[in-house]
């Protein structure tokens, strides 16, 4: 990173922080060039850039503000309280009558999981590709057949170090996407009938993970900010046989909460007294907004107990199908389930990665689309404000491209969707992400798009659906 650029995420996570309030005034370049010992183009520069995200104003003959955001001051949504029951799962008719229009490229897609294909560099995946398949030696169709290409887990291995924790490339299985790496992990660790903690609300696909394993759900008090309540999953444990637990501390869909690296010690600490596993699903971790990496609760597992799964379905290559599962204890029996399930993840998609992430341009990516996201996520915030009922309320994530919206209680999300579907544009209704469709005045919108007026566009017009009779 350039200097001007490293200056300008320094301020950036201060605001995210909150240190500098909204309204507050920067350094002058003045005071910027003496207490950093920076060249004034180079303050110049780093104050255009944060001006060009939309963070800072200049006032003429006065200085540089932090911007007054709109929507900064609509409420959180509350904090899920869930009954602490076990129940059986059935959610996947009605996910299959929903989301069936995510799948219409004529629909705008505020409902959909994935970001705009536009922000992935799918050139110049494919020209990484070529060479590599020339060069393939046939060894390598069959050498490291179920866990993976040797040089991509050495890889993987590699990106955590640089994040701060260490890795071992024999732990790790490379799976077709996270979703395979999750299935693995839930069927190397439980039978049928066991029962497996999950958040409140959680995404509807581990939802639809436990109805087809026949497993018993239940959901613990989620923070929209913080994530798990520590207190409620304790109680939970001492109340049922619990056989794992399935969590996204960052970044969690739908919420985008992002659980505080102290939190996620006490998590891993509390669930190896119990000696239960942690399902840690890790997909939007490299999407945060701020200057660095927060470790995953992986980072503090000293027993083998945390099976962390992730891919880069959401930070590179939606379509190559490419996961892994750092599974601890449990590799060797997830080894040999994949085995058994689908015997190996594609060659060609592996070579196309690796030789992608060892030629560079990977952090240069990410740190453009995060970009992107953040900026999306203060327009998103903005229309949400001005455009959605009285009494709204939404989650302000730091990270990945979600936002959980609270509405009125008179507003059926189920009933929002359809008539947005009438109108060219998906959403989730929160009837998804909970196992007895409890949030039936919630959204999840997806603000993953790659042109911000295209995004604004679409809630102006999904909030005039809203306040219409």
């Amino acid at each position: 990173m350039k200097l001007y650029e490293t200056y300008a995420d320094e301020i950036a996570e201060l605001i995210r922080q909150g240190v500098l309030q909204p309204g507050a005034r920067l350094p002058s370049v003045r005071q910027a060039k003496q207490q950093r010992k920076l060249s004034a183009s180079t303050v110049f520069e780093a104050y255009a850039l944060l001006e060009s995200r939309g963070m800072i104003h200049c006032r003429p003959r006065s200085g540089y503000y932090v911007q007054l955001r709109h929507g900064s001051q609509t409420p959180e949504p509350h904090t899920a309280a869930p009954a602490a029951e076990s129940s059986p799962v059935a959610i996947s008719d009605l996910v299959f009558e929903v989301l069936g229009s995510t799948r219409d490229e004529r629909m705008v897609p505020l409902g959909s999981a994935f970001p705009s294909p536009k922000f992935f560099p799918l050139d110049k995946l494919a020209k990484a590709l070529t060479p590599q398949m020339r060069r393939l030696a046939p060894a390598q169709l069959t050498g490291h057949l179920t866990a993976g290409d040797e040089q991509l887990r050495r890889l993987i291995a590699l990106r955590y170090g640089t994040s701060g924790f260490r890795l071992e490339p024999s732990e790790l299985v490379i799976t077709n996407g996270a979703m395979e790496a999750l299935n693995l992990s839930l069927q190397a660790i439980t039978q049928p009938g066991d029962v497996v903690v999950l958040e409140s609300p959680t995404f509807y696909a581990a939802l639809q993970v436990l109805e087809r394993l026949k497993l018993r759900a239940v959901e613990v008090a989620t923070h929209p900010r913080t994530g798990v309540d520590l207190d409620s999953l304790a109680e939970v444990l001492r109340q049922h046989p619990v056989k794992a637990c399935w969590f996204m501390p960052q970044f969690q869909n739908p919420l985008g909460s992002q659980m505080p690296v102290e939190a996620k010690q006490a998590l891993v600490r509390l669930l190896t007294q119990h000696q239960v596993p942690l399902i840690e699903d890790d997909v939007y971790g490299e999407l945060y907004y701020g200057h660095h990496r927060a470790p995953p609760a992986k980072a503090f597992d000293t027993e083998g107990l945390v099976l962390h799964c992730s891919s880069f379905s959401k930070s590179l290559a939606p379509g190559y199908r490419v996961g892994w599962v750092a599974a601890g204890r449990f590799a060797q029996q997830i080894q040999r389930i994949k085995l058994m399930a689908s015997l190996a993840t594609a060659i060609p998609s592996q070579l196309a990665i690796a030789n992608y992430l060892e030629t560079g341009g990977f952090d240069r990516h990410l740190r453009q689309m995060r970009l992107r996201l953040e900026d999306n996520a203060s327009t998103a915030l903005q229309c949400i404000s001005r455009y959605f009922p009285t009494g709204s309320k939404v989650t302000r994530p730091q990270g990945g491209y979600f936002l959980w919206v609270e509405l009125p209680p008179d507003l059926d999300a189920l009933v929002v969707h359809r008539r947005a579907s009438a109108a060219g544009i998906s959403v989730a209704p929160g009837q998804l992400f909970s196992a007895d469709q409890r949030f039936h005045h919630h959204l999840r919108l997806n603000f993953g798009f790659h042109d911000g007026s295209e995004l604004a566009t679409a809630l102006r017009q999904l909030g005039a659906l809203l306040v219409s009779p």
